[in-house]
């Protein structure tokens, strides 16, 4: 009971935007476990396999996240959502068109992460450290991303 008596007293005024901010981060996993999931029974072609492999990995890692989040929303003593974020469907199932709207979830993502790491800097050294560690992990994504966006033989990053 000390260790949450002291959580509380440290947050006071911010405790209820974190939990919301963690919430948000909650249902954007949620929506990347559903999304990620799709693309992958939408892919076809001889590429499929490996593309097929990468989507299921992203939808289970998105999982692994949103379990994280759940567990610092009751951790706070806060009640996670039961929704999920917005889930864009766009019926282009080209490998491209699927890896261009990764790039924009993945970017909301990042975001929310961002704007978690906001409240939270200062109050929590664990919140702090969870929120830099998935900015960390959203970058390296987006970067993939823009990879698997470029040409073969482009150096540059990918442009819209």
């Amino acid at each position: 009971m000390e260790t949450y008596m002291a959580i509380t007293h440290i947050y006071a005024d911010k405790l209820d935007p974190i939990i919301k901010a963690l919430n948000t981060v909650l249902e954007m996993e949620l929506a990347g476990v559903v999304r990620y999931t799709h693309y992958a029974l939408m892919i076809f072609g001889y590429n499929r396999i490996p593309i097929v492999s990468w989507l299921r990995g992203q939808a289970t890692e998105s999982l692994d996240h949103a379990n994280k989040a759940g567990e610092l929303i009751t951790h706070l003593g806060g009640h996670p959502s039961l929704s999920i974020g917005p889930l864009l469907e766009t019926h282009n199932h080209d490998v491209g068109d699927i890896l261009r709207e990764s790039l924009d979830h993945e970017t909301a993502s990042l975001n929310c992460y961002r704007s978690l790491l906001a409240l939270v800097e200062g109050q929590s050294v664990m919140l702090e450290e969870y929120a830099r560690e998935l900015i960390y992990t959203e970058e390296l994504h987006l970067g993939e991303v823009d990879k698997m966006l470029r040409k073969p033989g482009d150096i540059a990053t990918f442009h819209k």
